[in-house]
C-alpha cells in the first residue's frame, strides 16, 4: 500500500476544529495549544497570521502557524513572526510532514517581506530546517525560561544586519502562559 499524497495549503475556517484535534493529539497537553491557536487567530496584529495545514488524502494531519511579534531593535521595532505551534498527528510523524510545513511557512513569511522568524523548540529538529541558535546570533530571548539552544531564529531575504535586539512575543503568548517553560515542563526538559 502506498503512502497518501501530502498537500500543504492555507488553513480554512472549516479546518479549525480539526486543527484543534491535531494539536491535542500532537502535544498531549489538553487544551493549552489549541487555546493558543484560537487566541492567535482572534487577536489583532500588525501582521496577519499565516496558518497552513498538511493534508493526506484530504484529511488534515498537520498544522503550522506564524503569528505577529516584534523585534525590539535599537533603531526601531521590527515586525517579525513566531512559528508556533507546529503539530503533526502522531501516526503521521517522521514522514517529513513537519519539514514541509516549516518550509511552506518560511516561504510564506519571506514572500511577505518578513525578515525574521523566531521559535522555541528543539535545536536538533529545527536546526535542520533553517533555524539557528538566536542567542549566538545576537538576539535576546523574551524570557529566562528557555532551555539552552531552544531560542531559535531563521533569517529571511529581507533581513538586514542592524536587525538585532530583543524578541518580544505578542500579548497572546503571555496571556496563555506559552512563553518559555514553567514548573514541571522546565524540570522535564533538564
Amino acid at each position: 500500500m502506498s503512502s497518501p499524497e501530502v498537500v500543504v495549503r492555507p488553513e480554512r475556517a472549516e479546518d479549525h476544529e480539526v486543527v484543534r484535534d491535531v494539536h491535542r493529539r500532537a502535544f498531549g497537553d489538553g487544551e493549552r495549544v489549541p487555546a493558543l491557536v484560537d487566541a492567535l487567530r482572534a487577536a489583532p496584529a500588525a501582521l496577519t497570521p499565516l496558518s497552513f495545514v498538511a493534508t493526506a488524502d484530504e484529511r488534515v494531519v498537520g498544522h503550522v502557524m506564524l503569528s505577529a511579534c516584534r523585534l525590539d531593535a535599537l533603531p526601531r521595532l521590527v515586525d517579525v513572526f513566531s512559528l508556533s505551534p507546529l503539530g503533526v498527528l502522531p501516526e503521521f510523524q517522521r514522514q517529513e510532514i513537519g519539514t514541509r510545513l516549516v518550509a511552506h511557512a518560511l516561504a510564506g513569511a519571506d514572500g511577505l517581506g518578513v525578515p525574521l522568524v523566531f521559535l522555541e523548540g528543539s535545536p536538533l529538529y529545527y536546526g535542520k530546517r533553517g533555524f539557528a541558535d538566536a542567542t549566538k546570533l545576537g538576539f535576546r530571548p523574551p524570557s529566562l525560561r528557555y532551555p539552552p539552544g531552544a531560542f531559535q531564529v531563521a533569517k529571511l531575504s529581507s533581513y538586514e544586519e542592524w536587525m538585532t535586539g530583543t524578541f518580544v512575543y505578542s500579548d497572546v503568548f503571555w496571556s496563555q502562559d506559552c512563553v518559555g517553560l514553567r514548573g514541571e515542563r522546565l524540570a522535564a526538559s533538564s
